[in-house]
């Protein structure tokens, strides 16, 4: 599988921004799809994670009630709908493909990434 990230961008405080990543290969549908983003200076963390159907989703606590994630299995396309944003979500986000029946939040656990796309908010 491989994995293009896009959506990236500059937005201010309070703003909105939608990233989508594109999967390459028939069995895309089969794989947990995540988003992780890392800040300079820190470690890679997760975000938001899917299941292969969209009926499962998993969000860290920062950013629940502000970011939705969502998956397009006919279109091999994952998307990450990021609202009321702030300075501090200011990374390069990455996703990610695990094949697991679970919704992993560890990044060891993803087999597969994508070349990761700019977030930067401004106060």
């Amino acid at each position: 599988v491989q994995l293009q990230a896009s959506g990236g961008g500059l937005v201010q405080d309070g703003g909105s921004l939608r990233l989508s990543c594109a999967a390459s290969g028939r069995t895309f549908s089969s794989y947990v799809m995540g988003w992780f983003r890392q800040a300079p200076g820190k470690e890679r963390e997760f975000v938001a994670a899917i299941n292969w159907n969209g009926y499962s989703t998993y969000y860290t606590d920062s950013v629940k009630g502000r970011f939705t994630i969502s998956r397009d299995n006919a279109k091999n396309t994952v998307y990450l709908q990021m609202n009321i944003l702030k300075p501090e979500d200011t990374a390069v986000y990455y996703c990610a493909a695990a094949s697991s029946r679970t919704i992993p939040s560890v990044a060891a656990r993803y087999d597969y990434w994508g070349q990761g796309t700019q977030v930067t908010v401004s106060s």
